[in-house]
């Protein structure tokens, strides 16, 4: 009788050695299994958008010596490394008359093209721009005060003015290293023209100014 119960113990035991050892290779024949990944990409195109602002009207006259105004631009972009804007006058000097003659000089800064605080010289009739807004260079705005009001009596103190660049290139006016809200930034083009102790000639005269906003 011990006999036949250790044959039985020695069977169960074989069967279930059987069970563990040959079960992954029936699930693998009963059960298969096969698997896949999918690549998802997005791609999100860099753009830039730009408004386009009321054009600007300056007056002088006899009792009038200086007159300011402004263009404020409005910039949009998604950009990861930001934008650059500048502007651009489409003549030297910058402000011509019409039919000819009498142009308006440009803004004479004591170091061409370099920001300083607005000051024109007795005999001399100029005209120069600035800027003000959150991107715009420091060069332009170097204190809080940095109003760019248009119909101002006089160029703002707390802006620096310079001329338009003569040599045909683009000036910048503001930069971001970032993509801006969804809502833009905005960047102010202050312009502004005066006589000193002489009056300019009478007549109308025109200063195209382009605006390029640009991916970094």
């Amino acid at each position: 009788m011990k006999k036949i119960l250790n044959k039985k113990l020695v069977v169960s035991f074989f069967i279930l050695f059987l069970v563990v050892q040959f079960y992954p290779l029936a699930e693998y024949a009963y059960g298969a299994v096969a698997t896949d990944d999918v690549l998802v990409t997005l791609t999100v195109t860099a753009g830039i958008a730009l408004t386009s602002p009321a054009d600007v009207a300056l007056d002088l006259d006899t009792s009038t010596n200086t007159s300011v105004g402004n263009a404020v631009w409005n910039v949009k972009t998604n950009n990861y490394a930001g934008y650059t804007l500048t502007v651009f006058a489409g003549a030297a000097p910058a402000m011509v008359r019409s039919g000819g003659g009498g142009n308006v000089a440009d803004y004479t800064p004591a170091i061409a093209e370099t920001p300083e605080t607005w000051s024109v010289a007795a005999g001399a009739v100029e005209f120069g721009f600035s800027a003000d807004g959150a991107d715009v260079i420091a060069a332009f705005a170097p204190t809080a005060d940095t109003d760019c009001i248009a119909g101002a009596d006089v160029p703002s103190a707390g802006l620096n003015w310079r001329d338009f660049d003569l040599t045909g290139s683009a000036d910048q006016i503001a930069t971001s290293a970032a993509k801006t809200s969804t809502s833009g930034t905005d960047t102010t083009l202050c312009v502004a023209v005066e006589q000193d102790t002489v009056y300019a000639d009478s007549g109308t005269y025109t200063a195209t100014i382009t605006a390029t906003a640009t991916t970094l």
